[in-house]
């Protein structure tokens, strides 16, 4: 794993510019692995986006408060998966999104 740097960049990105960053490493890099996981950082940071969103419109029922929480915690907690992952050499993909790039 020559890209570790890159992978862990782009995974702790989602803390300080989770679309941007991601967008960058992506154009820069010529490695496939760190291309695949730049797209999947910046499709989950979406999809989680959306999801946060549909949760804030239900709490109004309080349907969505504890989708909210839920929703919140894994929009912080998976990249740092991925960032013990990429430390340790091994292979993340991104929940929700992983399995549609490959």
């Amino acid at each position: 794993m020559e890209n570790t740097g890159l992978k862990v960049l782009v995974h702790a990105s989602a803390f300080f510019m989770p679309f941007l960053v991601p967008f960058i490493v992506y154009l820069i890099s010529e490695d496939y692995e760190v291309k695949k996981l730049a797209v999947q950082a910046v499709l989950f940071q979406i999809v989680m986006a959306v999801l946060i969103f549909l949760a804030v419109l239900l709490s109004f029922l309080l349907i969505g408060i504890p989708l909210l929480v839920i929703f919140g915690l894994m929009t912080l907690i998976v990249p740092i998966f991925g960032i013990v992952r990429a430390v340790n050499g091994q292979q993340f993909n991104y929940p929700i999104v992983g399995s549609f790039y490959r």
